[in-house]
C-alpha cells in the first residue's frame, strides 16, 4: 500500500525516549461534518490515554487519512517535524506536496500537535515557540443579499446593491468586528465570463460597492473584497486602481492561482494592496510570490498548507519580505482555534478568516464559552488545543453515511 519509499525511510525515527514520552499512535480516523462547508474533523489517538483532534481542508480528507493510516501507526506523536515528512512522502504518488493531500497531512499533524500538547501539559502556541499576542484579531467573511452560490432569479443589482452591502457592513462592526471582508465578484449583467473581463459598468457597480461600504464604517475598520480568481490582468487592473481612493486593507485574488506574473503586473500597477495565497501550499508554493514581489498580502489555509508548522515557516518567510500574513479560514472551531495558536505565535499576522456568520450552531460544536468576543479569539492557555467538542453536536451535523468517532 505504502510501497516504493525506497531507502529514505522516514518512519524510522530514534528510540530512545524517558517513559513519559514513550507513546504510540494507535489510530488515525477522520469524520466529516456537514457545515457551510464540509467540515473534515480528524482524530489521532495514543496507547497513553490522550487523543489529539485536527481539521483538514473541505474535500476528500478521508481517503488520503485511510491511506496514511498505517504509516503513522506505531509511530510516536512528539516526532512531529518527521511525520509530517514521512506523510508528505508515503503521499508522494498522490500528490504529496499539493491539494488534498496536504490538507490531509495538516489535518493530522494539527491532532499530533493537539495530543503532544495534553500529554505534556502545554497550549499548541507553547509547542510552537511562544505567543506574540494573547489574542488574534478576526475577520468576518460577510454576505450581502444573498451568498454567491445561492443566487437566485432575482435582479442581481436588487440583490447586490450597495445599500445592501453598506447595511450588513454596518451590522458586522456593530457585532464588534473592525475587520471585514466582502465577495465582489457578483455578476450584474449577461457576460462572456469564459474572457475573464468586465464591462465599465460592470465595474463601476464594484466601485459604487466599495463606496458605500467605506462611507458606511469609515476608515477605521480593517477591510478587504475577494474577487475568487476570476478577471484578466486588464480587468484587474483597472477596479483595483479605481478602488484606490477606498484604502482598503486588500483585494483578494484578482487573477487566476498558480499565476505569478499576472499577480506581479497587478500589484505592480495599482497602491491597492493584492492578497493570494489559499491555493499555494508549503513554503515552496510561496516562495516565487515573495521574491518576485508579486503579493502585498499572503493568505495561507492552516488546513491546506501543510499544518501549523508549514505555516510559521511561510510566515517566517513572509516576514523576511515584510509581507503581512492574513490566513485564510473556512474551518469549523477546531481549524478556528488551531489558527489561533499558529496565528499568534508569529509577528506578521494581521488577522485570520472567520467564514461562518450564517452558521447559528458553529459554537455549538464546543463545550466552552463563545471563541469570538468584540472581533477578537482569546489565545487558549489550556493542554493542547484548549478545545472540547460536544459530540451530541456532531452526530446531529454528520454527512450522510459518516459514524461519529468516539470523544
Amino acid at each position: 500500500m505504502n510501497g516504493g519509499i525506497g531507502w529514505r525511510d522516514l518512519g524510522d525515527g530514534g528510540s530512545r525516549r524517558t517513559a513519559d514520552r514513550d507513546v504510540e499512535i494507535t489510530d488515525v480516523e477522520c469524520v466529516c461534518i456537514e457545515g457551510n462547508f464540509p467540515w473534515n474533523l480528524l482524530k489521532v489517538s495514543t496507547d497513553a490515554g490522550e487523543y489529539g483532534i485536527g481539521e483538514a481542508f473541505t474535500g476528500p480528507a478521508s481517503e488520503y487519512v485511510e491511506f496514511l493510516r498505517p504509516g503513522l501507526v506505531g509511530e510516536n506523536p512528539f516526532d512531529l517535524d518527521r511525520l509530517v515528512e514521512h506523510m508528505t512522502q508515503l503521499v508522494s504518488g498522490l500528490g504529496g506536496t499539493k491539494g488534498y493531500a496536504q490538507a490531509a497531512v495538516s489535518g493530522v499533524e494539527t491532532a499530533l500537535l493537539d495530543v503532544a500538547g495534553k500529554l505534556t501539559g502545554l497550549p499548541v502556541y507553547q509547542l510552537l515557540g511562544g505567543k506574540y499576542r494573547d489574542s488574534v484579531r478576526i475577520y468576518a467573511d460577510c454576505h450581502a443579499g444573498e451568498a454567491l452560490s445561492n443566487m437566485s432569479a432575482a435582479d442581481p443589482r436588487e440583490i447586490y446593491s450597495p445599500d445592501a452591502y453598506a447595511q450588513v457592513a454596518r451590522d458586522v462592526v456593530d457585532d464588534g468586528f473592525s475587520a471585514l471582508k466582502f465577495d465582489l465578484d457578483v455578476k450584474i449583467e449577461e457576460a462572456d465570463t469564459a474572457s475573464r473581463r468586465l464591462s465599465t459598468e460592470a465595474i463601476e457597480h464594484k466601485v459604487d460597492i466599495v463606496r458605500a461600504v467605506r462611507e458606511e464604517i469609515g476608515t477605521g475598520p480593517m477591510l478587504g473584497f475577494d474577487l475568487h480568481w476570476n478577471y484578466d490582468v486588464p480587468t484587474a487592473t483597472s477596479l483595483a486602481q479605481k478602488l484606490e481612493p477606498f484604502d482598503l486593507d486588500w483585494l483578494e485574488d484578482p487573477v487566476p492561482p498558480d499565476t505569478v506574473d499576472a499577480h506581479r503586473k497587478v500589484s505592480e500597477s495599482t497602491r491597492t494592496p493584492i492578497l493570494s495565497g489559499e491555493n499555494l501550499v508549503r513554503v515552496g508554493g510561496f516562495l516565487p510570490y515573495l521574491t518576485d514581489q508579486a503579493l502585498d498580502v499572503i493568505a495561507p489555509d492552516l488546513q491546506k498548507c501543510g499544518g501549523l508548522q508549514e505555516f510559521r515557516k511561510i510566515a517566517s518567510l513572509a516576514d523576511a519580505f515584510n509581507v503581512p500574513v492574513v490566513p485564510h479560514n473556512i474551518s469549523s472551531p477546531v481549524g478556528t482555534i488551531a489558527s489561533v495558536h499558529a496565528c499568534a505565535t508569529v509577528p506578521n499576522c494581521i488577522a485570520l478568516e472567520w467564514h461562518a456568520r450564517e452558521v447559528d450552531w458553529w459554537d455549538d460544536m464546543h463545550t466552552g464559552d463563545r471563541l469570538i468576543e468584540q472581533g477578537r479569539i482569546e489565545v487558549p492557555e489550556t493542554p493542547g488545543l484548549g478545545i472540547s467538542l460536544d459530540p451530541d453536536v456532531l452526530r446531529d451535523r454528520l454527512a450522510p453515511g459518516e459514524e461519529l468517532f468516539d470523544l
